[in-house]
């Protein structure tokens, strides 16, 4: 139920018969009650108390005239003028960088007629990004004055990117940058992204140095693949990519980039490949391919995959273990197991790869490697070599990213340069070839640098 008083001036009628009662005070409402204006009604005498109504329907594009008890949020595209409106008396006007371009686009804030602002009668210019003010008008002498101000408003994050230098850079997907490491150095960055930018992480790529080929035997293993990727990339990455790396820090990180192993002479083993490091992620070296007849199974057969098990010496002969030492996921797989008896004549087995394992049976065939896009173009890297064939066997056949085994006479082919692939193994018995080196390794780091 409401009631309606129907009056224009209320006064305290007590004040005015009591001439000696001190206070003149009238009270309207009780405590916790609140008092409204009717719609369209306005009020004057009791001034403001700082604050204003925010016009978030209204953005302003263009010189504007104010109201008392407002507040305007300039988007400003170029520069424009708000013109205050006449001033009374606890009138209130204030503004705020929408853009965040007051430093492109002035604002410039003129009083009514020749009232002042701040005491002069020269117009305000509002130009630092991200200002916002309130202005109160208090009498003639002074006029409007700055009661509040803000140059360094509070956002959300702003957005940054990466920028960094070294290795060879290209563009890729118009917002990439991909530095790619053939051999050591450093990348250097110059500024850091982040989750407003469209790229907190950066994608990487480690592959290790391959593991040469044995001497008449197994194929050198590939070296440790490992793979990291933002989502914001977009782009396809192995099935071993786990999450993107965040640099937290601009300042200069050391690239290693692994040499591939030697490939070993007749009933010899390869040596194993060298690490490849970006920041906290090593990939382990490629393990050897074993000699024709190497018993036990030398050390340096494991690493980021192992290498290719040799064709004599004993019923079989075991390849050496991948993913040694041990990271998650998986930087490689084992060796092939070769054996002894083999019809048409003993065989050795392929090297691993980053890809699939390798059947448990003897495999003259190297283990498929890993494919990426992470430089933008589908790159197959980091295969097994094949092993050396034995009698009428035709050459060992490679996995993706792989290196054929060595025929009769010369040397096995090499693993390709910068892809980790194993060295092949060596062909056993008459005109016995010297195994094939470890191709070396590639490091390639990928950012969002717009």
């Amino acid at each position: 139920m409401t009631s309606t008083i129907k009056v224009n001036n209320i006064q305290n009628q007590w004040w005015q018969n009591n001439i000696n009662e001190k206070s003149n005070t009238i009270t309207i409402g009780a405590s916790g009650d609140t008092i409204a204006l009717a719609s369209g009604a306005s009020q004057s005498g009791f001034g403001r108390e700082g604050s204003v109504d925010w016009q978030t329907s209204s953005i302003k594009t263009s010189t504007f005239t104010a109201t008392s008890g407002e507040g305007y949020f300039i988007n400003s595209g170029s520069a424009i003028t708000m013109n205050l409106p006449a001033g009374s008396p606890g009138a209130i006007v204030a503004v705020s960088d929408y853009a965040r371009n007051f430093s492109l686009h002035n604002l410039t804030i003129a009083a009514n007629g020749s009232e002042k602002i701040g005491g002069s009668t020269d117009d305000a210019v509002l130009n630092v990004s991200g200002q916002a003010s309130t202005f109160v008008y208090v009498d003639s002498t002074k006029g409007w004055i700055n009661v509040q101000n803000a140059e360094d408003t509070e956002t959300g994050q702003t957005p940054s990117f990466y920028a960094a230098t070294g290795g060879t850079v290209t563009t890729v997907c118009t917002n990439f940058k991909v530095h790619t490491f053939t051999s050591p150095g450093s990348i250097c960055f110059s500024s850091l992204g982040n989750a407003s930018g469209g790229g907190a992480t950066v994608a990487y790529m480690v592959i290790a140095g391959a593991g040469g080929g044995g001497g008449a035997g197994g194929g050198g293993g590939a070296g440790g693949f490992r793979e990291g990727k933002c989502s914001v990339h977009g782009y396809t990455a192995s099935p071993l990519a786990t999450t993107g790396f965040e640099i937290t820090a601009t300042g200069s990180y050391p690239i290693t980039v692994g040499a591939g192993g030697a490939g070993a002479g007749s009933n010899s083993t390869g040596s194993q490949g060298s690490n490849s490091i970006f920041s906290s992620f090593t990939s382990a070296g490629g393990g050897a391919g074993r000699g024709h007849s190497v018993t036990p199974n030398p050390a340096n057969t494991s690493g980021g995959s192992g290498g290719g098990g040799g064709s004599s010496g004993a019923p079989t002969i075991p390849g050496g273990s991948g993913n040694t030492p041990p990271v998650s996921p998986s930087q490689g797989n084992d060796g092939a197991t070769g054996a002894h008896p083999f019809s048409p004549g003993p065989a050795a087995g392929g090297g691993g790869g980053a890809g699939a394992a390798h059947s448990p049976i003897v495999s003259m065939n190297g283990g498929t490697g890993a494919t990426t896009s992470i430089n933008g173009t589908p790159t197959a890297r980091a295969g097994g070599g094949g092993a050396g064939p034995s009698g009428s066997a035709g050459p060992g056949g490679a996995g993706s990213g792989g290196t054929p085994g060595g025929g009769p006479g010369g040397t096995a082919p090499a693993g390709t340069a910068n892809t980790g692939s194993g060295g092949g193994g060596g062909a056993p018995f008459s005109g016995s070839t010297v195994g094939g080196a470890g191709g070396s390794g590639i490091v390639i780091i990928r950012y969002k640098f717009q």
